[in-house]
């Protein structure tokens, strides 16, 4: 398969929380961006998302006035998927929901011609969204990560069917967006970062359900360790530094004793039968009426933006 000359549109198909995002970020670098979604009243709260993140950008001193101005402008609505027919581009960006996945790939690969690529930026990997689709070739995962206009990380993971020159382009096109590729080379569910996160989060969860500590101790322990070098040696990097025999052993003796359950413990679960979903509904493993979670959230997103003015410096 011969991919696009060149990269002039993307569509997005999808205008949520992700979608909404990803065409901040193809717009920030110059693109022409086409989101689409099922109203105009949705497509319009994401263009208002869009303006107050710009001007997030602006306040941190990444953007200015006439570069968010000039962002927004580049960007136009549709409530029509076959508008994407004008794209080079077309990246999915919908619930998780894999029957409308397949609707959407479905309509997408009669309404965009080869060598148009159609990428997804859900957790599902290529070869399940296929089902429908005749030019299986230019169909990839692009997994962003929220908030995509801040997180740099995108798993890219090609399916069996996917050509081999689809990769290599994709990733050009994200890093000339000014993200980071990883290439998966094996289809896996959940890619590598949400299996590394859950991973923790098992582990987090059973500690807290056996009350070995409380919630405050276990998130604690995270923030002051391991957590503040993550982001400069990735575990494997980590590992290796402090030396791979000592850590082959170290994990011989305690890895039989970590939580291998294939279920989230009873005590999360009672929580979200009780409807004690978190911060959303004011109390979950939290209470958090006693916590600021505006607060947290801010200062999150403030941190997200100190790293990404690292990385642009």
């Amino acid at each position: 398969m011969t991919t696009p000359a060149r990269l002039e549109t993307i569509a997005v198909v999808g205008n949520g929380i992700i979608g909404h995002g990803i065409a901040q970020v193809f717009a920030m670098s110059g693109k022409q961006v086409l989101l689409i979604g099922r109203r105009n009243e949705s497509l319009a709260r994401a263009i208002d998302n869009i303006r107050k993140s710009l001007e997030q950008f602006q306040s941190h001193g990444l953007i200015t006035e006439e570069e968010s101005v000039n962002t927004v402008n580049r960007i136009r609505t549709s409530t029509n998927l076959g508008d994407a027919g004008v794209a080079q581009l077309v990246i999915e960006a919908v619930t998780e929901n894999l029957g409308l996945k397949h609707d959407i790939f479905e309509q997408l690969d009669s309404i965009c011609e080869v060598p148009v690529v159609l990428g997804s930026s859900s957790g599902q990997p290529a070869s399940a969204l296929v089902d429908r689709v005749k030019h299986r070739e230019r169909v990839i995962a692009t997994h962003f990560w929220y908030p995509p206009q801040l997180i740099p990380l995108v798993e890219v993971c090609p399916g069996p069917e996917t050509s081999v020159d689809v990769t290599p382009w994709v990733c050009e096109q994200l890093r000339n967006a000014g993200k980071e590729p990883v290439v998966i080379d094996k289809e896996i569910r959940g890619f590598i970062g949400n299996r590394l996160q859950f991973a923790m989060l098992r582990e987090a969860w059973s500690l807290w359900a056996q009350r070995v500590a409380s919630a405050d101790a276990i998130d604690a322990v995270v923030r002051n360790s391991f957590g503040r070098r993550l982001a400069i040696t990735g575990p494997l990097e980590s590992a290796d530094v402090a030396g791979l025999d000592t850590m082959y052993s170290f994990a011989r003796s305690l890895q039989p004793d970590l939580d291998t359950s294939s279920e989230p413990p009873l005590a999360v679960a009672d929580l979200v039968k009780e409807g004690r979903r978190g911060l959303p509904s004011g109390e979950g493993i939290y209470d958090w009426t006693k916590k600021d979670g505006e607060a947290l959230l801010k200062s999150r997103m403030d941190e997200l933006f100190r790293w990404l003015k690292c990385e642009r410096a």
